[in-house]
Formats: structure tokens, sequence, C-alpha cells
């Protein structure tokens, strides 16, 4: 039976894909970061959302650009009237807010701004056995200001003592995948009990390395074990999304880091895994990419590689923000040029559109 009503929802949004223009379908791919407390209907965000039928914003609390004013988290009652502003300007109602919450030193909503703010990083979860309570207690205030999608947990195993960006700030459940998969479980289903989609990241494993991707290149071909591919083959069926990191290993892909690589994506993740939800990108603003890959060449890739989600936080740097209407056209330009195919965009379409009917 639920098999039967899942063939129904997918020819449902097959059927609904025919009639959307192809602008429309490119800006439910994109998830982008923007300046503002508020969305009111004359606003660029706004605009933008109602223009191109933008499937996902980011938000965050530091401001890049005046670190003495809030980017979009300032009180928790503006933050609730801000999501309700944003899914105003949406088409159907159900634009995905992302924020990064996990615990930890990575908590947008902090106890500054009017939040709990004090949930514990993962590492110290794992010690104080109250898992559920605590993943509850995150969801319930996510959901309390109409935050809808959580890009965690991370499900990067704590396999290298000299990696600062996961064993440093504690952000991973352990060394063990099936630890991992226990409370990776255990976070999923307090998020999806109050209606908050998430994100396994960071695909194939970033627990390994010993760089940040954030700031530039990172080679993890001689510290990456095929280990690190377990709790996501684990959790396939239970996951959400997955982010992709931009991590290089020569053994996966001896061109392209993980984001942007076809073998790891479509070959790895969706083929040999057996993924075939939503995939997301990391930040494709970062320096592992940002440094190496002018924009349109990284839109290219990603598309291709099986990307379906492509992530411009706007945050990273900020006299480098990329606009929704620059995203759109670049990539109506790749398909003209027959670089990128409209297959690829409906496959992505679809996907997206299955997803938001577990919202």
């Amino acid at each position: 039976m639920f098999k039967k009503m899942l063939f129904g929802v997918a020819v449902g949004v097959s059927v609904l894909s025919a009639h959307v223009l192809l602008e429309q379908k490119i800006g439910q791919m994109l998830m982008v970061g923007f300046h503002g407390t508020s969305a009111k209907p004359g606003s660029q965000i706004c605009k933008d959302i109602r223009q191109y039928n933008l499937g996902a914003v980011i938000l965050f609390d530091y401001n890049p650009v005046d670190k003495s004013k809030p980017k979009n988290i300032a009180f928790k009652a503006q933050v609730a009237r801000l999501t309700k502003e944003l899914q105003a300007c949406s088409r159907d109602g159900k634009l995905l807010i992302a924020v990064d919450q996990e615990g930890g030193r990575v908590q947008r909503l902090k106890s500054r701004y009017g939040f709990y703010g004090k949930f514990p990083k993962a590492a110290d979860v794992v010690k104080s056995g109250n898992m559920k309570q605590t993943y509850t207690k995150m969801a319930k205030e996510l959901k309390s200001v109409g935050i809808n999608y959580d890009l965690a947990p991370v499900v990067d195993l704590d396999i290298n003592p000299k990696n600062h960006v996961i064993h440093g700030l504690g952000r991973s459940f352990g060394k063990d995948p099936e630890t991992v998969e226990k409370y990776a479980s255990i976070f999923i289903d307090a998020m999806h009990r109050y209606g908050v989609l998430t994100s396994l990241k960071h695909f194939p494993g970033h627990g390994s390395s010993v760089g940040d991707t954030h700031k530039g290149f990172v080679d993890v071909t001689h510290l990456w074990k095929p280990v690190e591919l377990e709790p996501y083959r684990l959790l396939k069926n239970k996951a959400d999304t997955v982010m992709v990191a931009h991590v290089f290993n020569k053994k996966l892909d001896v061109n392209y880091p993980a984001t942007l690589s076809r073998k790891t994506v479509e070959g790895l993740l969706r083929k040999k895994i057996g993924f075939q939800g939503v995939v997301v990108t990391d930040d494709l603003q970062m320096g592992a990419i940002s440094q190496k890959y002018a924009l349109k060449k990284t839109l290219e890739l990603a598309i291709n590689a099986g990307d379906d989600i492509l992530l411009f936080g706007n945050q990273l740097d900020p006299r480098k923000v990329v606009s929704t209407k620059r995203l759109v056209q670049t990539i109506e330009r790749l398909i003209r040029e027959g670089k990128v195919s409209k297959t690829r965009i409906d496959a992505s379409y679809t996907r997206i559109q299955k997803l938001k009917t577990r919202l």
C-alpha cells in the first residue's frame, strides 16, 4: 500500500512538472542566503522567491558585512515573523527554510537572541545519554519559529584526532558507524515529529580530513577510509537529504572534488549505496570550490554530477554576493549551450517536489 502511495506521489509530481516553466524548475534547485531580518513583498528576496520559484533559503545570525547588525536572526519573534513572510512569498507555501543547528559551536539560534542556545555538541550528547530529550527540544524550537529544514545531523566518523573541523569541534557521534547511525536516527526521528527535514553530512566523509573546505582545497586521498560511507548506507532509506562535501579524493575521482563529481554523487551515492533522495551541495562559495572554478563551470559540474539543491550562502565573502537572477540565467545559458540537459533539471525538480510532500 505504501509503495502504491509513493508511486502515486511520483506520478502526480511528474504530471505537474510538465506544466512548470524551466525557469521555475531551476529556481527550485537553488538555496540562497540573503541579507535582511524581514521579507516584505517589495524586498529582493521576496521578489526572487516569487519570480524564480526559489526552492530554499538559508538563515544566518552572523552578518559578514556589518558585524553590529544581525544578518537574518535577531530575536525569536522576529525569526517567526520572517519565516511567515518568506512562506507568503512562495508559490506553494513550502519554501525550504534552512539553518545549521547541530549543537555545540554550530547553532545559529543562540541564547543571546532569546533561544535556548545551549544544545551540547554531538560528542557530549552521546556522553550525557539525553539524546531524545535534547533533539526533541531542538526540533520544537525550530518548528516554533517556522524553520523546516535543519542541515544536520553530522554523520562523519570521528577517526582522525588531528581533524579540526569535525573532531576538534566535537561534531561527530563517534568512530563506529553503527553508533553514529543510532544517534543520527534519534536526531532525525525527533525532527520528523515536528515536521522538520534533515540532511546527513558530509558525504563521502569529512572525519578523516585535516583541512577546512571553507578556506581552500582539501585532499583526503591518503586519509579517507571506505568505512566512512557506512553511515550513509545504514541511513539511506531514512535520510531526507544528503549534503555532499567539497573534499577531493583520487580514490573516488581523479579530477573533481565530491560535490562536482558524477562518479561520487551519481555513481557512488545513488547507484552503489542506493540513496534516491535529494542531494544538496555544501556551500558552493567555499574556498575549495570558488578558488578553483568559475561560477558557470561550478554550476555545470554540480548539476551534471547529480546534485539537486545548489547552496549559495552569500555568507563567506561579502564582495562576492551571487544573485538568484544570475544563477538562474547562467543555468539557462548552460542548457541552451547543451552543457546541461533539461532532463537533469526535471529529475532534480521531481525529487525536490517529492521531498516537499513530507512537510
